[in-house]
């Protein structure tokens, strides 16, 4: 009884002293008050040039024009965005960019993945030549011609595979998945060699589910740099094949007027009669934007979950 008694005393001291850490003063409150403020108005300011651009594509043109949209969309319509899907080649150049995109992100993060995992290997051979020659490419370029030049040179003009063959290896993930593997206990893949398993064995079943967090930030990079590129569809693609959807904005940005009023000159006598519908160089320019844009927003949140994790590389982990 004694026994039982003095545990139970002890259960409610320890139960108080909970309460007392658990308890927060004026000072906490007021801090985290201020926390979720500064955090809400950061995130307010990222949102808001998405949301500006949106209700300014399914609002009446003629108010774009005067710039009299600011917080809320003014007669509603979806013209602009039915219009704009019927501009010649953007079908086709939505086919490309998801098609670089997928293909090229899987092919740099496995590339860079495995030879991330292999400079880890002591007994590869020259390791740590081969690690400073990659090195050093981070730091150092021919030049924009040297690379034209080599590309053409391989057969990438008017190549499809130009955006993705170039980018097998990139220094910065190799590094980041290099130092990931590092701090893995070694003797899973130990277990694994004694079992008869090979290098790529070993990467694949071992290695590739513990490194999970970093090959989705690696995909965040890479997807994102594949989705924006297209100064490499401007350079290696003269005969105007494999256009991509970036590349189609920059056009589209610099010949607006143009576009918009061939676009004019296709929709039906009643569209051209109405101001909110009518088409305008602003209205072309931020709808393309929107359509661009909109699909790389839709797959970020996705993998946003394992970014922290996986660039937070050294951090002790329980």
């Amino acid at each position: 009884m004694f026994i039982k008694k003095k545990e139970r005393q002890q259960n409610a001291v320890l139960k108080r002293e909970n309460a007392k850490k658990n308890k927060m003063g004026m000072g906490d409150i007021a801090f985290n008050i201020i926390n979720y403020l500064v955090f809400i108005i950061i995130m307010l300011l990222c949102i808001f040039p998405f949301y500006y651009l949106f209700i300014n594509t399914i609002s009446s043109n003629e108010l774009v024009r005067l710039g009299r949209i600011q917080l809320f969309p003014r007669d509603i319509h979806f013209e602009n965005y039915i219009q704009v899907f019927k501009i010649n080649g953007i079908l086709e150049a939505f086919v490309v960019s998801v098609a670089r995109t997928v293909l090229g992100t899987i092919w740099t993060v496995g590339g860079s993945a495995f030879l991330g995992y292999l400079m880890t290997k002591q007994e590869m051979w020259l390791r740590k030549v081969w690690y400073r020659l990659i090195l050093i490419t981070m730091y150092f370029s021919a030049g924009l011609i040297p690379w034209f030049i080599n590309m053409k040179n391989l057969g990438f003009l008017d190549n499809f595979w130009v955006y993705v063959i170039p980018g097998l290896v990139s220094p910065y993930n190799m590094i980041l998945v290099k130092t990931f593997i590092e701090g893995l206990p070694p003797s899973l893949e130990e277990s694994a060699m004694l079992d008869g398993a090979g290098y790529v064995r070993s990467f694949v079943s071992v290695v590739m589910p513990l490194i999970r967090p970093i090959l989705a930030t690696l995909c965040i990079f890479s997807a994102v740099g594949q989705w924006n590129s297209f100064t490499d569809t401007m350079m290696l693609m003269p005969s105007g094949n494999y256009q991509t959807l970036q590349y189609l904005l920059y056009k589209y940005q610099r010949e607006a007027e143009s576009l918009a009023t061939l676009i004019r000159n296709t929709q039906d006598a009643n569209a051209i009669a109405s101001a909110v519908t009518k088409q305008t160089s602003l209205s072309v320019q931020m709808t393309v934007a929107m359509v661009v844009t909109l699909p790389i927003l839709l797959v970020y949140p996705y993998f946003q979950r394992y970014f922290v994790k996986g660039i937070t590389i050294g951090a002790v982990k329980g």
